[in-house]
């Protein structure tokens, strides 16, 4: 350290708290990086590497970014899972002796992201915390710092873990250094999330934990709210009472079905389009796309909410005109959560609170529509809706209505507002006006009509006259200021006078503008909890308004609930093929489960539907469990505890495991976690490995489901044989996917029938991917001679059985004719070379010869049998 200078040695010193962030160190207008911080993001964000002496022998790695563009470097490095900490001047380098003070005054971490570009307005940004205890129980919260929402629970397992943070989410976990190595390791292994270390526990505001009665949850809470406050440095007011949930209160849906059944992103693409979330979200504010997100990630299992809910959509579907009302009002609401979450956290602007008093505006307005929708639902919800009059009027008498980005350059108040600031901006203005007099007269005087009169901010005002009319000036006149290469300036005393009293106004009037900012920015600071419970109320609107608008338009229906675990549903429709494909053109089908047939078996060939049917099976009791119509003719369902898929084949190949590998951990959780009020959907379970191992493996699966599970199963297999379990298994039913051949070529007719499948037709869907033409003929003669071979292989077996028989006839025979030694001879003779065939047809393995193999076997014997 005593080789470097001063600045460097402070920035070293800064940077040993900060080891696993970027040190982004202000020097004047720039934020500068050393030693590797300089070298890492140069190559990260593209900019030039260079270097400066710091007193060593060796010059110093440096880069750089100017201060006023830094949000978008730091947004960059944020995005790919960096931290950046920023430290700034906190002394004015004036009044600074040696080096100027310097401190981080916060870290960005991608859990901590309070706007940007990377906020994504329809999703909640979660920083998760994860503490362990004994017998693998784990405390688990997460908070979205934008918004203030906190949740809590304690969980069982890893995997119970591992599934919570992939539902939440979130970017960045936070955890104890002592937490253990094999867990910090699947977390990140399954998760792309930044790992961040917090080992003081202390005791926060008592508000945020009065729901709390476990001390693991306040524990692992007070964790993550000590590591918020430790990097934030600043006020977190908005943050609201920790919710604890417990997981049995939802559907249990785990990471590998949300993704199967494509419940907010799809399989192919990762992204929105296509997904269950995207079909439903008409929503209209951003609050409210968050919202519907998080009740698709947990859908409800007591009856009386989801009917609440229903009830509401039910409303809104019969009141058109109110609904469309209500849609119109609620696009020009703002996002009340994110803007109450700017103004705790300090960096909220004048605009914003411009867009926050247009947001309350609206609140009576939407009031008013939900009180004419008429039903006692809908009058609870509309007194839940609160106008906070007085910040609606503070904001309006207070703030400008196009108001400047920057809160430290004026213009942002109203006049009349403020009596100072008003005369403030009297003299000003005024001054600007004596100063525009003052240039007409001096043209006037001097006959100059170039003449005019400038400002900059190092000689203040200034006369200007062009060198070609300096002649026209009497001597003494002015006092000369600066030659320019074309002008002479001069100054007036005079002019020098009105000048102070100007820039001492304008000066004084900014000053007073931000401080009058600030003081309204604390006034509605006061408001944050009123406006967080307006924006829940506002967001469950806008979710259920999405609802009513989606059911009407795709023409859904309300479903009912048995309480014997029937499900029946009439003409159901996957929802997202639908709306993807002309609905005139898709086919509905039933599905109909009850005690006396719980295990659906589906056969069928492939692209038939199998998996579509499956799926929207699934869709169906999800939309239901989360309030929404479904769509069906009619459907009445049981309220399901969990939803287990293996859909699909995929090979996990950071964990190394295979397609099986990964089947059958998915089916080993669904057979070990599911209870009878579960459904499970297993599509092809078994094809990743041997044919009689799979169809050995399937067989016992489905056994073990039916004898000891009792889930709600549909099942679909290639395994024809299999079929042949529904006389064995008296809750199991065959079903297919019906299709017709035509002119030699598949149609599928996506109708699912009774009965087992007759056939695959495995070659015609590959002539429908148009695979090579001579490719498909062979594949048809190979078929051909496979289907002759089965007829062999079961006439040998017959022949077998036959020449076993005579060979038992025989040899009872023998003993009533051993006096004749000839006849006994002969019979010896024939009896050993029959014996000889048989054990030739005993060693044979039909199953594994080809056609010719077996054909020349047969020729062989029969060869032998005829010399004889």
């Amino acid at each position: 350290m005593t080789t470097y200078t001063p600045m460097i040695q402070q920035y070293l010193q800064v940077k040993a708290d900060y080891q696993d962030a970027f040190l982004f160190f202000r020097l004047g207008d720039f934020y500068e990086m050393f030693f590797d911080d300089a070298i890492k993001a140069s190559q990260e964000l593209e900019i030039t590497l260079t270097s400066r002496d710091g007193g060593s022998k060796d010059r110093i790695p440096m880069c750089g970014v100017p201060h006023h563009a830094a949000p978008n470097y730091i947004e960059q490095l944020v995005e790919r899972g960096y931290k950046v900490a920023i430290c700034e001047q906190t002394e004015d380098p004036k009044q600074a002796k040696g080096v100027v003070r310097r401190e981080v005054v916060q870290l960005i971490t991608p859990g901590t992201m309070m706007e940007g570009k990377n906020l994504s307005d329809k999703e909640n940004n979660y920083i998760a915390t994860i503490s362990a205890f004994f017998n693998e129980k784990f405390g688990f919260a997460y908070t979205d710092l934008s918004t203030g929402e906190s949740k809590a629970t304690i969980l069982s397992g890893i995997e119970a873990v591992l599934n919570e943070l992939s539902t939440s989410g979130a970017k960045e976990v936070v955890i104890a250094s002592d937490f253990p190595e094999d867990f910090r390791r699947r977390l990140q292994e399954r998760n792309t999330v930044t790992l961040s270390i917090e080992n003081e526990v202390t005791s926060i505001q008592p508000s945020l934990l009065q729901d709390i009665q476990d001390e693991s949850i306040e524990k692992t809470v007070s964790r993550l709210f000590q590591y918020l406050h430790r990097t934030q440095k600043r006020s977190l007011d908005h943050l609201q009472p920790v919710s604890v949930y417990v997981m049995d209160q939802f559907m249990k849906i785990d990471y590998h079905s949300k993704r199967n059944l494509e419940l907010t992103e799809t399989i192919r693409s990762k992204g929105k389009k296509g997904s269950l979330l995207w079909l439903l979200d008409e929503t209209k504010t951003a609050m409210g796309g968050r919202l519907l997100k998080q009740w698709i990630d947990r859908p409800l299992l007591n009856k009386e909410e989801i009917q609440y809910r229903q009830n509401l959509v039910e409303t809104m579907i019969g009141h058109y005109f109110e609904r469309q009302d209500l849609r119109e009002k609620l696009k020009e609401v703002y996002d009340l959560e994110r803007l109450a979450g700017r103004v705790a956290f300090g960096n909220v602007n004048a605009r914003d609170l411009v867009q926050l008093k247009k947001s309350l505006q609206q609140v009576p307005i939407i009031q008013q529509i939900v009180v004419e929708l008429g039903s006692e639902e809908a009058s609870n919800l509309a007194n839940q809706l609160d106008p906070c009059e007085d910040i609606t009027d503070l904001l309006e008498s207070s703030i400008v209505e196009n108001p400047p980005l920057s809160i430290k350059e004026g213009n942002i108040i109203l006049d009349g507002y403020h009596q100072e600031l008003d005369s403030y901006r009297d003299a000003s203005r005024n001054g600007k006006t004596w100063i525009a007099q003052l240039e007409r007269q001096e043209r006037e005087k001097t006959g100059i009509k170039s003449l005019k009169i400038g400002y900059n901010r190092i000689f203040g005002y200034y006369i200007e006259v062009t060198r070609a009319n300096v002649h026209l000036l009497q001597e003494g006149q002015y006092e000369r200021k600066q030659t320019l290469a074309n002008a002479e300036r001069y100054i007036t005393p005079e002019l020098k006078e009105k000048e102070g009293l100007i820039l001492q106004a304008e000066e004084k009037m900014v000053e007073l503008e931000y401080e009058i900012f600030t003081n309204i920015r604390e006034t509605v600071k006061e408001y944050i909890p009123r406006l967080q419970r307006l924006a829940r109320t506002v967001s469950m609107l806008d979710v259920l308004q999405c609802f009513a608008t989606i059911s009407e338009d795709r023409h859904y229906v309300k479903p009912s609930f048995s309480s014997d675990r029937n499900l029946s549903i009439t003409n159901g429709r996957h929802p997202v093929v639908e709306k993807v494909m002309n609905s005139q053109s898709y086919v509905a089908n039933d599905c109909t489960m009850h005690k006396e047939r719980e295990l659906l078996l589906i056969t069928g060939p492939n692209m038939s539907g199998k998996s579509t049917y499956m799926r929207q099976v699934a869709l169906t009791s999800i939309l239901a469990q989360i309030g929404c119509f479904v769509p069906a003719e009619k459907a009445v369902l049981p309220l399901f505890d969990q939803v287990f898929t293996r859909i699909g084949a995929a090979d996990d190949l950071i964990s190394g495991q295979s397609t099986f590998m990964v089947e059958m951990l998915e089916a080993r959780n669904a057979l070990l976690h599911a209870t009878n009020n579960s459904l499970i959907l297993f599509d092809e379970i078994g094809r990743g490995t041997s044919t009689y191992d799979g169809m050995a493996l399937a067989q016992a699966i489905i056994e073990y489901i039916h004898h000891e599970v009792g889930a709600k199963t549909l099942f679909s297999t290639h395994y024809h044989e299999l079929t042949v379990l529904a006389q064995e298994l008296p809750s199991l039913s065959n079903v297919h996917v019906s299709a017709m051949e035509q002119n030699g070529k598949v149609v599928f007719l996506h109708k699912i029938k009774e009965g087992a499948a007759d056939k695959s037709y495995g070659i015609h869907v590959a002539q429908l991917a148009e695979l090579p033409e001579a490719l498909i003929e062979r594949a048809q003669e190979l078929l051909a001679s496979l289907e002759q071979t089965e007829t062999y292989t079961k006439e040998v077996s017959v022949v077998k059985e036959t020449v076993q028989v005579e060979d038992k006839k025989e040899e009872a025979q023998l003993s009533f004719f051993d006096s004749q030694a000839e006849e006994k001879k002969q019979v010896k003779t024939t009896n050993s070379k029959e014996k000889q065939i048989v054990s030739k047809l005993k060693s044979l393995d039909i199953l594994e010869m080809t056609p010719m193999q077996a054909m020349n076997i047969l020729y062989d014997l029969q060869k032998k049998v005829r010399n004889d």
